[in-house]
């Protein structure tokens, strides 16, 4: 919170500040996966592939170089699911929130690029909707590895399959398809619980809540089933995931289930 500090004072953009916060958070990342303790081997990594690994974690991108599961150890598999935490609410948000939740005082020149971070139509509110963002996150987070616990413990245990929820909950929320399941064979991810529809129903149910974006999230808070009310944002939002949703299940489900009663 200091550099947005010095920066609100020398007067620059909010929105290079949001660009600059966020290359720190990359170049952190990095650097945390080059050091020998973040792989099981403990021989470190390249800067190319930890700089890889880091961006596609923090911009919830999805794309490996390494078997996550495999090639990193417990502290660069925390290092990654970090870097997908905060890049998915956004480092800008992370930073404010955790200052607001802790009821410090946010300076103007913060909540304007607090608004920029959350491309909110105004600046009242922006810390109430920030707060609302952080605490909902970590709830919904939180509920999904409950959720997911009776699936994973009794294939890895108590302390496993903690983790393990914890780490598919937090990246299944932030759509950043990172996963720890292809131990047995490399980038597997879920094709061996296919059939399970548990763990399908919650990862599905995360990926939807987290992907529909905070402004929507806020707009259901504030107004409910009175859709009308809704931005413009928020309504596209809704009805494209609907559409998105439905058009490809029912294609999907006429191609591939012919043994069903479709028609």
């Amino acid at each position: 919170m200091q550099f947005l500090r010095k920066t609100a004072v020398r007067g620059t953009s909010p929105f290079l500040i949001i660009a600059v916060a966020f290359g720190g958070l990359i170049l952190l990342g990095t650097i945390l996966l080059m050091l020998p303790v973040a792989t099981k081997s403990g021989q470190g990594t390249s800067f190319a592939d930890a700089l890889f690994t880091a961006t596609s974690a923090a911009c919830v991108t999805g794309l490996v170089v390494h078997n996550t599961a495999t090639y990193w150890s417990l502290f660069g598999q925390t290092v990654i699911l970090a870097l997908i935490q905060v890049g998915g609410l956004g480092v800008v948000t992370v930073v404010v929130g955790v200052r607001a939740l802790r009821r410090q005082r946010i300076s103007l020149r913060e909540r304007t690029i607090m608004q920029e971070s959350l491309s909110a139509s105004k600046i009242g509110g922006v810390i109430r909707s920030t707060r609302f963002i952080i605490v909902t996150t970590i709830g919904i987070e939180f509920i999904g590895a409950l959720l997911l616990l009776p699936m994973f413990v009794p294939r890895f245990g108590w302390e496993g399959g903690s983790g393990e929820a914890i780490f598919h909950a937090v990246s299944a929320f932030c759509n950043a398809g990172f996963d720890l399941l292809s131990t047995k064979r490399p980038y597997q991810s879920l094709v061996a619980y296919s059939t399970n529809v548990e763990i399908n129903l919650v990862i599905g149910l995360l990926i939807l809540i987290g992907g529909i974006g905070f402004v929507t999230w806020i707009d259901v808070r504030r107004y409910g089933w009175h859709i009308h009310r809704y931005r413009l944002q928020s309504k596209i939002v809704l009805v494209a995931t609907v559409i998105l949703l439905l058009v490809p299940m029912v294609y999907f489900f006429n191609c591939e289930l012919q043994s069903f009663p479709f028609r």
